[in-house]
């Protein structure tokens, strides 16, 4: 009974495949290692991975279909969590083919051979930015999320319908998650958390959005690990969930917060707001609570806490602590 986790090598995957390992559960872990950012981030989280004796790595590309197919074929894939895609709103903007060809083309092929191999649950990682500036707040999950500010969500919603095809046609049972803006513990360098916390260090200038002014949900890892791990256990037919807190804090009072835990001052300097950004992100987890059972237990300010305590202490490690 083998869990897939695509890009089980990155932020959210590595989390994931390490609950599920916990748990006592094979997982195979499928990741092409690209340079998005830093890979050595990821191959390390997979060397941590790789001490737990039921844990596989599978390198490869979702595109390739011949390597997904083999992949099937050489495990007993049950379930799916498929978390790997190209990554970020604001550079999809400038490679727009290769957005669509990862998320949209490489779930298809994945979406493919799981209803081949009889897969009895398909988890897929979908994004808020799927609402654009949409004017219903909270952002619920009827909203038809049609305009899409760039081709990162645009690639995503375009995935969510082609699921709905595989479940229509198929009968597959197949979960699609919107996270909120995931942050925490080891995570990704290109995101708002790592980067500010780098800099308030380091001296670098923070450009600022909209005067500091945008709002944005924020939800934990954990929190976010454990909303994954309820639909991987629960078949729902098909299924699009929001998966964050429902607490929207503005950029100004996360910097602030930042701040405050580093006892220093970031260097800040207002730039004007990319077209590709919304206004706000803010959560209605009504759904999630309902038919997942998802409570997040952290706020914002807490999972920042922890975020910079893990932070400083993998700088000191590093040796890249400044003086004070």
């Amino acid at each position: 009974m083998t869990v897939l986790v695509t890009g089980g090598a990155g932020f959210i995957g590595s989390h994931l495949a390490d609950a599920l390992l916990k748990r006592g559960e094979p997982v195979v872990v499928f990741d092409n290692f690209n340079d998005y950012y830093d890979p050595a981030i990821k191959r390390a989280n997979a060397a941590r991975l790789a001490a737990h004796p039921a844990f596989t790595l599978v390198e490869g590309d979702i595109r390739d279909v011949r390597t997904v197919n083999a992949l099937f074929e050489a495990h007993d894939i049950r379930r799916v969590a498929h978390l790997a895609a190209m990554a970020g709103v604001r550079e999809s903007i400038k490679q727009p083919r290769l957005y669509l060809d990862v998320n949209y083309t490489g779930t298809f092929n994945l979406l493919e051979a799981a209803q081949q191999h009889a897969v009895e649950n398909f988890v897929f990682a979908s994004t808020s930015s799927v609402y654009g500036k949409t004017g219903q707040l909270p952002f619920v999950e009827t909203d038809t999320a049609d305009r899409p500010l760039a081709a990162y969500p645009a690639s995503k919603r375009a995935a969510e319908l082609l699921a709905h095809t595989y479940h229509n046609l198929h009968g597959m049972n197949i979960t699609c998650l919107r996270f909120f803006n995931v942050y925490g513990p080891a995570g990704r360098p290109d995101m708002m958390p790592m980067r500010v916390m780098n800099a308030v260090l380091d001296g670098t200038t923070i450009p600022v959005f909209g005067r500091g002014e945008l709002k944005r949900d924020w939800t934990y890892i954990e929190d976010t690990v454990s909303g994954v791990l309820a639909a991987l256990d629960r078949p729902l037919g098909y299924e699009v969930i929001n998966l964050g807190v429902g607490a929207p804090i503005s950029l100004r009072e996360f910097l602030d917060a930042v701040e405050a835990l580093s006892g220093r001052t970031l260097n800040t300097k207002d730039v004007p707001t990319p077209p590709s950004e919304p206004p706000i992100t803010f959560c209605d987890n009504t759904k999630a609570r309902e038919l997942l059972g998802f409570d997040p237990q952290t706020s914002v300010f807490d999972g920042l806490a922890k975020t910079w305590a893990w932070f400083r202490q993998w700088r000191m490690d590093a040796g890249t602590w400044p003086g004070d």
